[in-house]
């Protein structure tokens, strides 16, 4: 669905007026390679995806925000001096949230406004169907009001709204991505720092396959306090090696060769050994891209999931089936999990010739052998939060 047809339904919902309305969009994304080391002070390398979030807005006079989605049943009417008073559970807190945080920094929502939502994001899916909603909701309403629009800035107050307000403990990389993605370019982002820069992601006739498990994720919130308590038990043992040691992700992999002995511990040296050489495949992966090296660059992404499921082991049956399958088409240069694991999406980069026999195949083995049906959707990296038209 393109802007032009969004902009008619909006009218349909809210009515004809003499004020135009303004369309922004804000993209989806997926992390192609870099898992579970952001906490670990490593590098993560997401890309914003080519679909996503298109927010169309229109100023209204009675100091009253409206709130609906082509996606979501549920609406919402709020008096701009009662934004943030009642949280509903619904996705109509996920913009709500970031009026809120507009206002804690001076930007408050001072007119009333339409808001019409429409996502091409599948919920659920790992793609960032709320970091899309919340950036696009800061990004717009900023331009609304006259304000000036930085994207870090942006992800910054859309992460705040989800951690404060809907109340969910997420990181940066989502709305990061979201907010400051660039066609054709990657993002290497710590965390940490919010240190930065776009990467050249040049696939020309290769496609990034994104396949659903559609398996539902237990146990993710446990298993990554656990993976997180693990993690902290290797730094301060390794730190008897290395006393100045920050983060894992801070020694090279020849180092902890050095020192993994001091790990006594199996699954706790494992850990460590997922995230320093995990972080060191971003960072070749970034060496490969930057001189347009697909075939390597798929093979650090197999490492990753091979890692993720042996070393990490925050894979499941559900995703090792659709990597493996993915692998068994020609034309795919890598398949990984991407996300935080047991269960989501497993991304691969195809050759295009082979993208349909891939959906296809993949399809039906994955289905045969779990008994779920995986979606589907091929895609390019495009660009970040932007204003469409007008």
């Amino acid at each position: 669905m393109d802007a032009r047809q969004i902009k008619q339904m909006f009218i349909q919902k809210f009515g004809e007026s003499t004020i135009e309305p303004s369309v922004f969009h804000a993209p989806g994304r997926v992390n192609l390679i870099g898992e579970h080391i952001d906490y670990n002070g490593g590098y993560v390398l997401p890309a914003a995806l080519e679909f996503g979030t298109t927010l169309v807005i229109r100023e209204r006079a009675d100091g009253v925000i409206r709130l609906a989605s082509t996606n979501m049943p549920e609406e919402a009417e709020i008096k701009v001096d009662e934004i943030g008073l009642n949280k509903t559970g619904q996705w109509t807190d996920y913009p709500v949230g970031v009026m809120v945080e507009l206002a804690e920094r001076g930007f408050p929502v001072s007119t009333g406004y339409d808001l019409f939502y429409h996502g091409e994001i599948p919920n659920g899916a790992g793609l960032s169907s709320s970091a899309s909603i919340e950036v696009v909701t800061g990004y717009g309403l900023l331009a609304m009001g006259g304000y000036d629009r930085d994207t870090v800035q942006i992800a910054l107050l859309s992460q705040a709204a989800e951690n404060n307000f809907v109340g969910v403990n997420c990181g940066i990389m989502d709305q990061f991505a979201v907010a400051n993605g660039k066609k054709d370019h990657a993002i290497l982002l710590m965390c940490d720092t919010l240190e930065y820069k776009h990467v050249p992601f040049q696939t020309g006739s290769y496609k990034l396959v994104i396949g659903n498990t559609n398996k539902r994720r237990g146990l993710v919130d446990s298993k990554y306090n656990e993976r997180r308590e693990q993690c902290t038990a290797a730094l301060e043992r390794l730190r008897s090696c290395k006393a100045d040691l920050s983060y894992l992700a801070e020694l090279r992999p020849s180092q902890f060769e050095d020192f993994k002995s001091a790990l006594t511990d199996e699954t706790v040296r494992n850990r460590a050994q997922h995230v320093i050489e995990e972080n060191a495949r971003v960072l070749a992966s970034v060496e490969a891209l930057t001189a347009n090296d697909l075939k390597e660059f798929g093979r650090l992404m197999n490492l990753s999931h091979d890692s993720l499921r042996d070393l990490y082991e925050v894979s499941c049956d559900e995703l090792d089936i659709m990597v493996e399958e993915a692998r068994k088409i020609p034309g795919t240069l890598g398949a990984r999990m991407t996300g935080a694991g047991f269960g989501g999406c497993a991304v691969s980069l195809v050759h295009e010739d082979d993208v349909e026999r891939f959906v296809r195949e993949v399809g039906e083995n994955y289905e045969t052998r779990t008994g779920l049906t995986g979606d589907f959707y091929v895609c390019g990296v495009g660009e970040g939060v932007e204003r469409l038209g007008n």
